[in-house]
């Protein structure tokens, strides 16, 4: 039986950051600790937050890693409980608010955060008492401020999923002035990871004509507006086109993904350096190809319709469209070029066929089927 679940309340609009304050009025949160990161902070995009929170006693976390850890949530829910807080407020990535996501848990609900990971079955422990989360994104590729889910790296080194309907941020602000200063390599790399989950989830051969049509508009966006964006990191359309279709995927994407997300999140959390966007735009070429022999993406003609949204001739280009919207774009053409070695892959294939993204792959893929995509992907 097919469930399909519609969202949480979105401000979307430029300015829309300062409408912070009366969204916490709305949700209950008058003591908010504010989760960031110290590059936002940094960089001057966090203070418009700051601003509009000016006349609420604010605490500020600032050490989120670039991919959260369980001992970055410990630190945090200290920070929470010494300051009486009551709620949360992410301003950056999906960095950011997926660390706010493992603080509401873990500054709530006893034991280690493994208890609550979706492979773990801890997706019932994780319950409506979670601390109330309001989400800023700075960029424009997780869409987590409108997900149920977040990843994190937990202490034994895995890099799990923990998903929960109660995890859904009560509010997003979806604010594209804050996109306005991303350097151009992150807005290529974030913006492929909007594409890739617009176009992952539309190949999942879950039922959920919603979550399709969002992506495959998300898509249509996201490929026409991601080199701009890149070329010229002030241009307001094509910023906000971005943000949208980074929220459009993650709209979409509670159909589901699949292979790409199962090899990034594994090879991630074998080198937590690596970013979560790169490797996704290198590993969607090969895994489209594979998915082309799905039943439900042949029957569907769901590589047609994607090369239909993204002005291409026909779907034996969109692999090949990918892989060269990649290189146009500056990002690694391989994961030799980020020091990714045939060693790593036992490793990488155990955390993949582990994941919870692997199930959900239009077509199942087995060891060999791994292995054949990080070579091709090398």
């Amino acid at each position: 039986m097919a469930q399909i679940q519609y969202l949480t309340q979105i401000q979307f609009d430029f300015g829309a950051v300062r409408l912070l304050a009366q969204e916490c009025a709305r949700v209950g949160i008058q003591r908010p600790l504010v989760v960031t990161d110290a590059g936002v902070r940094a960089a001057g995009v966090l203070q418009p937050a700051l601003d509009a929170l000016a006349d609420l006693p604010v605490a500020i976390f600032d050490q989120t890693p670039p991919n959260p850890t369980e001992a970055a949530v410990r630190a945090a829910v200290q920070l929470y409980r010494e300051q009486r807080c009551d709620g949360l407020v992410a301003v950056g990535g999906g960095s950011a608010i997926d660390c706010a996501k493992g603080i509401a848990i873990a500054a709530t609900h006893e034991g280690p955060l493994t208890t609550y990971a979706t492979i773990e079955g801890g997706s019932p422990r994780i319950t409506e008492g979670v601390a109330p989360l309001i989400a800023v994104p700075t960029t424009s590729g997780t869409g987590s401020e409108v997900a149920r889910g977040a990843i994190l790296i937990v202490d034994d080194g895995r890099k799990l999923g923990f998903h929960s309907w109660h995890l859904m941020p009560k509010a997003a602000i979806c604010d594209p002035e804050l996109t306005l200063g991303l350097p151009p390599p992150l807005t290529a790399a974030t913006g492929m990871d909007a594409i890739a989950h617009c176009m992952e989830t539309f190949m999942s051969s879950a039922f959920n004509p919603p979550a399709d049509g969002i992506a495959l508009d998300g898509l249509e966006r996201g490929w026409r507006h991601i080199e701009a964006a890149t070329r010229n990191g002030q241009d307001r359309e094509a910023r906000l086109n971005m943000m949208s279709a980074s929220m459009q995927g993650a709209m979409a994407f509670q159909k589901g993904l699949g292979c790409v997300h199962s090899l990034s999140h594994s090879l991630g959390g074998v080198n937590p350096r690596l970013h979560h966007g790169t490797l996704n735009a290198i590993f969607l070429p090969a895994v489209i190809r594979f998915n082309a022999g799905a039943e439900a993406v042949r029957k569907e003609r769901r590589l047609e319709r994607m090369a239909h949204a993204m002005g291409l001739s026909g779907g034996a280009d969109v692999a090949e469209a990918v892989r060269d919207m990649g290189a146009r774009l500056g990002l690694p053409s391989g994961l030799a070029a980020l020091g990714v070695t045939p060693q790593m892959f036992d490793d990488v294939i155990r955390g993949a066929m582990a994941d919870h993204c692997h199930k959900t792959n239009p077509r199942e893929a087995s060891r060999e089927d791994y292995l054949e995509m990080l070579h091709a992907s090398m």
